[in-house]
């Protein structure tokens, strides 16, 4: 049982830390040592190199038969956090105004954490020191960490994320005040109770509408059943009333259908119908010299071929799609960071090849190398030396990325405040008590296994991490003027209550654990 001294000092000191490593970013930026072509560089290098070694040293040794299982709970607690993330900006949205270029991105601001260098250094500081058992939890909280990284990059890349921040900047830009006029209204429809009686004459219409088709498929269903003879009789009705049409159309089907177009359509499809097929074999058939059948004749076949057309385009785009989405999902899956991953789980789950990286793996016979570690252990190595380099990277690179927001001075009353605060309290004060709420609750039933304390912390952290910034390069492209004037304003209050939140989420963590 720790004091309360040393509760509030592990708490403290990884931020402590945080803060300083972050803060040299932002000074080597502010004094322009530190331009944004080197920042994008770094951030290429963590991608792409750092943090794929580090994940990889860290996974092989952590992971195996015993402990795989706890993958499951932290893919499903990372995809519940992102979903109660993205209902959050969403709740936020409905009742604040929200810039027209942001109103997709505050969705993935509210359901992408920055599940990188923050939780990284953070967990790995406090799982290296008591309580927990130093170097061997320190790994294995690396190696759950990963498992949020993954879902992260798959979420938000082939799964189509991503695709949300470009929507923000499709058509035409709309003014603030004019997005503001249209929340008040919203917000006084609301108040007022406008839109229950909405809701409600839609689904009186929807019944008496549903009501009538049921009655106008009753007819159909009476016509088609009869016999041939009624069936000429009708058709030969159907054909005298087109010949002398009247000043007013009168079939009985256009009062279910809301235009002009449905309405013909819907009778041109009881002419057709109704009669016996044999009808339109050939003008044998008709003796009559009255041509009114034939005009439908014309009619019909263009529109068929267009729906045709039409069902066939449809079938083509949607295998475009398909195939398009298919082709991106594998690209994202052979980038560095998510390969990475998947070929350090498999190589942690085959203990023949775990005995190449790491020694004393059980039921394996492999001779060692000269110097009597695995023949391979020097590629674990090397990635162990250079994923080091990822967390110190990624926090200066988080502190440049900080200092190149442009805040706006003297524009206060412009920005969408209540928005703003309204997802910062949501995302990084309301969504860690939601965490600690749904992980007790997996513990309880089983899910979460109650003895893996390393398992049970890294779960309910990743509840109170601010937006990624990783939007804010996606944002900067999808521009195209390389800015994200509004993510800014969104970012920097999560940052500031960040510290607060996670200061007492750790140390309520520690206290509940230990």
């Amino acid at each position: 049982m720790l004091s309360a001294g040393q509760l509030i000092w592990a708490s403290c000191r990884p931020l402590i830390r945080l803060a300083l490593c972050a803060g040299s970013g932002f000074a080597i930026t502010k004094a322009d040592i530190f331009p944004q072509v080197a920042a994008q560089g770094a951030g290429q290098i963590i991608l792409n190199i750092t943090l794929p070694c580090l994940m990889f040293s860290k996974i092989v040794p952590a992971f195996d038969a015993s402990n795989i299982k706890a993958l499951g709970p932290l893919v499903l607690v990372a995809i519940l956090y992102e979903i109660i993330g993205v209902v959050i900006a969403w709740t936020v949205k409905q009742f604040f105004w929200v810039p027209h270029r942001f109103r997709f991105g505050i969705l993935v601001a509210g359901g992408w954490g920055n599940y990188g260098d923050i939780p990284t250094s953070v967990v790995m500081s406090i799982t290296g020191a008591a309580p927990f058992n130093g170097a061997s939890d320190q790994t294995l909280s690396v190696a759950y960490i990963s498992a949020f990284i993954l879902v992260f990059f798959m979420t938000l890349f082939p799964l189509g994320g991503h695709a949300w921040i470009a929507m923000d900047f499709s058509g035409p830009d709309i003014e603030n005040e004019e997005v503001q006029e249209t929340m008040r209204a919203k917000q006084k429809s609301l108040l007022s109770g406008a839109w229950a009686r909405s809701a409600l004459h839609t689904l009186r219409y929807r019944g008496r509408t549903s009501q009538g088709v049921a009655r106008f498929d009753l007819a159909d269903q009476e016509d088609v059943g009869a016999s041939d003879s009624s069936a000429l009789e009708k058709a030969e009705e159907k054909r005298e009333n087109n010949a002398y049409p009247r000043a007013t159309p009168a079939p009985k089907h256009v009062s279910f259908y809301h235009d002009d177009h449905e309405a013909i359509t819907s009778a041109t499809e009881t002419v057709v119908v109704s009669p016996p097929i044999s009808m339109y074999a050939g003008p044998s058939r008709l003796p009559s010299p009255t041509p009114s059948l034939l005009p439908l004749e014309k009619t019909i076949t263009p529109g068929d071929q267009l729906a045709d057309d039409i069902a066939h385009a449809r079938v083509l785009n949607r295998r475009e799609k398909t195939v398009q989405f298919t082709l991106t999902f594998l690209r994202s899956l052979l980038a560095p960071g998510s390969s990475v991953i998947i070929i350090a789980l498999i190589i942690a789950l085959v203990p023949t090849l775990k005995a190449l990286f790491v020694a004393g793996v059980p039921g394996t016979h492999i001779p060692n190398a000269p110097d009597g570690l695995p023949p391979l252990n020097f590629i674990l190595d090397t990635t162990t030396f250079i994923g080091a380099a990822s967390v110190p990277l990624g926090l200066v690179s988080l502190g440049s990325a900080l200092a190149r927001l442009k805040v706006p001075r003297g524009q206060w009353g412009q920005l969408p405040i209540g928005a703003i605060c309204g997802l910062a309290v949501g995302k990084v004060l309301i969504m860690p008590v939601l965490g600690v709420l749904i992980c007790e609750g997996l513990t309880r039933v089983g899910v979460i296994d109650k003895e893996d304390k390393v398992l049970q912390f890294v779960c309910i952290f990743f509840s109170c991490l601010p937006t990624a910034t990783t939007q804010v390069y996606l944002t900067q492209v999808y521009s195209g003027t390389g800015s994200a004037e509004h993510l800014s304003a969104f970012l920097i209050p999560q940052y500031i209550l960040m510290f607060i939140s996670m200061t007492g989420l750790t140390a309520y963590s520690i206290q509940y654990l230990f």
